[in-house]
């Protein structure tokens, strides 16, 4: 997503843990200050059931899909490796520089026999607007052997919000990224089309945030000028932070990319540029940028694989990305 393709939307993303306090510390008081609670902490619940929601809508669950493949799984023996039926996961640990220039980042190669296995869920099974849990958490809820953060949906009312093929928003309003149930990868304009023709057209997963990284193995013109969700007690996403990252190396053969930041002499995190400069490396041709900062968690095998902001703390998000066992 250019400059020129940002539309006007809503202020982005806060916490869930920002307090009374510092809102109305930010805001004047009053009207203003109840308005921000509402808008930015509160819970706001659509859907209460997700796993019933999607069921009642022709979508696959996480028990069906662990289920079904539950014959075949079989763990190899080391941490940083995963082999079943439906997947293969193999996650490494990479550390470039040094002192305060240090950047640590954590990199899952991934290889689907079917791209429906990997999958969405969201905080609390709710689907909303302020429901957040940690990634570690959503992931234990579904049986997950890996997963990563998602793009923190719940803290905006626009994009298109397609998940495990069942549609739960249709806002267009950005760059969008899509998986396919043939296992392509695409990048999107959500503004030139719907969520119910991306399910007819095949798409099982969206996700919404950006920018776009890179195109056809290059990388993306004006992605240092992108803002996303810049709000109150926020920054921008320029500079060095920590990232998380969805790169396509080919059909079914997925990278996924958190790098930790904030802490420096482990890891100061990377500027877009450097993010792409990683998917790139890594052999990606088209790779796209997610939820980053404290939200950057990847996890496996029961455990956080990154350290986020240094602090081996993960911090509550909306939704995740993950692979059931």
């Amino acid at each position: 997503m250019t400059p020129q393709q940002r539309p006007t939307r809503k202020p982005g993303r806060v916490r869930k843990a920002v307090t009374a306090g510092a809102v109305a510390l930010t805001l004047s008081a009053g009207g203003a200050t109840a308005w921000a609670l509402d808008r930015f902490v509160v819970p706001h619940v659509e859907i209460s059931d997700v796993s019933a929601y999607q069921a009642s809508q022709g979508g696959t669950t996480a028990a069906a899909t662990s289920a079904a493949s539950s014959g075949t799984t079989e763990a190899v023996t080391t941490d940083s490796s995963y082999v079943s039926g439906t997947s293969n996961i193999s996650i490494s640990k990479v550390t470039t520089g040094s002192g305060d220039s240090t950047v640590t980042y954590y990199v899952a190669d991934v290889v689907l026999t079917d791209a429906t296995v990997l999958q969405s869920a969201f905080a609390n099974n709710s689907f909303g607007e302020n429901i957040t849990e940690n990634t570690s958490a959503i992931a234990a809820d579904n049986n997950a052997i890996f997963a990563i953060n998602g793009d923190y949906y719940g803290f905006r009312d626009t994009g298109i919000v397609i998940r495990n093929g069942v549609v739960f928003r249709d806002a267009g309003a950005r760059q969008g990224l899509a998986f396919y149930r043939d296992g392509t990868v695409k990048v999107y304009d959500e503004t030139t089309t719907t969520a119910a023709q991306l399910v007819a057209d095949g798409v099982w997963n969206t996700l919404s945030f950006g920018p776009s990284l890179l195109d056809n193995g290059g990388i993306a013109a004006g992605i240092e000028d992108v803002e996303v969700d810049t709000n109150i007690g926020n920054h921008s996403i320029q500079g060095e932070q920590p990232r998380t990252a969805v790169g396509v190396i080919d059909q079914n053969h997925l990278v996924f990319v958190v790098v930790d930041g904030r802490s420096p002499g482990y890891s100061a995190g990377v500027t877009m540029t450097g993010l792409a400069e990683i998917m790139q490396g890594l052999g990606a041709t088209t790779a796209y940028n997610i939820d980053g900062g404290g939200s950057s968690t990847m996890y496996f095998n029961g455990d956080l694989v990154n350290n986020p902001l240094g602090q081996d703390k993960e911090r509550a998000t909306s939704d995740i990305l993950y692979i059931g066992q």
